[in-house]
């Protein structure tokens, strides 16, 4: 069979650094070897080490630069990509003004096969190489990005928006229309290829009780499907829950009444939870998705990340962009913002747990670490090359080649996540294939 190596620095993760010491975490190798066979992980390990054993294999080379797993995006909107930095409102108000009449154009199955390259592109242009999705509510929306995802054998979580209350008339659904469209959709998608299925009330103010206990229905049928939507990320939100659910005992409350918070749950933003709720995602084993650039565009609030990672009742975590609420398609410039919001709350984020979260870290919350997030064995080859001297002023501030120990490590890894953004990208590979190069524009 075919062999490919790729020659760099290599970085990925073995064990979780906000729990573990960095050397007991984190893999790095200054001048390392990856070797694949069809698309997975056959070898890893230092070039003088396994050289001579591969000799007769092509080998890309890119020196000076660095080499990591792909990142996990764990949260975003598709129909939102256009409204991307969309000026002055906050959320309710964002979604009335912004929002709303933009998801509209996706009833459109043309206005869908447009977009969906330009948001793909997007992605890969920025390293990213899994996400977990929000459609629109139209199901052709669905089938667009999907299609576009299958062609270029990604694997991808995604999901139609369900809302049946709370919204347009040209954006909503029922409860037995979103039954019936939810359910085609994850019997034609769900492991079809690299592709899995996420069921979406977009939050439960759109959703009807009878919507949410659909979405329970649906997760019985299908078990191994996800649960996605947002919790707690605005305060005029939090309140206007509990109106609309006035038995409940809190937002998460909702969707566990409904049998919605488990172990293939994904909750988004999460910045207002009290500490009931913080220890009943840990109970749980749900996982939240860290949207830095939405918290602060949209003046939701500061995410409490050491109460996320207290040792006592951990939360399974990753890294969001959350486009369009989120400014920035890239992971590099949604971890700088993360690192500033523990700042801001007088916490602490290093460069190897921001970037544990954007890979590995989402690899767990997905409970899809068994396939992606590091460079084990046998699993799945989608990976990134990053540049640390991408920019003239990141040529300035790293002009020494990268170091050979991982503490000297740092300071160059914690200047590209705070300077770095697309251009810091090099290449982008899906299964070990080209899927994106900065010199020659996209791969695939």
């Amino acid at each position: 069979m075919t062999l490919k190596a790729f020659r760099s620095a290599i970085l990925d993760f073995v064990d979780d650094p906000f729990y573990r010491s960095e050397l007991e975490s984190v893999r790095y190798i200054p001048d390392g070897l990856l070797v694949l066979e069809q698309g997975k992980v056959k070898d890893l390990g230092s070039y003088q080490q396994l050289a001579a054993k591969y000799a007769g294999v092509a080998t890309k080379s890119y020196p000076n630069h660095l080499l990591l797993p792909g990142f996990i995006d764990l949260h975003l909107h598709f129909p939102q990509t256009e409204i991307i930095a969309a000026y002055g409102e906050q959320l309710l108000e964002w979604l009335e003004k912004y929002v709303f009449p933009t998801e509209r154009k996706f009833a459109d199955k043309a206005y869908c096969e447009q977009v969906a390259p330009i948001f793909i592109d997007e992605l890969l242009r920025n390293g990213t190489t899994t996400a977990v999705v929000l459609a629109a509510v139209f199901p052709e929306s669905v089938e667009a990005l999907f299609t576009e995802c299958q062609r270029r054998n990604l694997r991808m979580i995604a999901g139609k928006v369900m809302m049946d209350r709370n919204a347009p008339d040209f954006l909503s659904d029922t409860a037995e229309s979103s039954y019936r469209d939810s359910k085609a959709l994850i019997q034609k998608w769900h492991h079809q290829d690299r592709l899995l299925y996420a069921v979406t009330p977009r939050f439960a103010p759109t959703s009807t009780p009878a919507q949410l206990a659909i979405a329970q229905q649906l997760l019985k049928e299908f078990p191994d499907t996800y649960l996605h939507t947002h919790l707690s990320e605005n305060m005029k939100e939090v309140a206007w829950v509990q109106e609309l659910f006035p038995d409940s005992q809190g937002y998460l409350d909702v969707y566990d009444q409904y049998g919605l918070v488990g172990e293939r749950s994904i909750f988004a933003h999460c910045v207002q939870l009290t500490e009931s709720e913080f220890s009943r995602l840990a109970e749980a084993q749900s996982a939240i998705a860290f949207c830095p650039t939405s918290n602060t565009f949209l003046g939701s609030g500061l995410f409490n990340l050491e109460r996320a990672t207290a040792p006592q009742s951990p939360i399974k975590l990753g890294l969001a962009t959350d486009v369009g609420g989120g400014t920035s398609f890239s992971m590099l410039q949604t971890a700088s913002e993360a690192y500033k919001v523990t700042q801001l709350r007088h916490q602490n984020l290093s460069p190897f747990q921001a970037l544990f979260l954007a890979t590995l870290g989402g690899a767990r919350a997905l409970q899809l670490d068994d396939k992606i997030g590091n460079f084990d064995l046998g699993k799945e080859a989608d990976f990134v090359l990053l540049d640390p001297r991408s920019t003239p002023i990141m040529a300035l501030r790293n002009q020494q080649a990268l170091p050979d120990d991982l503490e000297a490590l740092s300071d160059p890894l914690f200047s590209l996540m705070m300077m770095g953004d697309d251009r810091a990208v090099r290449a982008t590979y899906i299964m070990g294939e080209l899927a994106y190069d900065r010199e020659a524009g996209l791969g695939i």
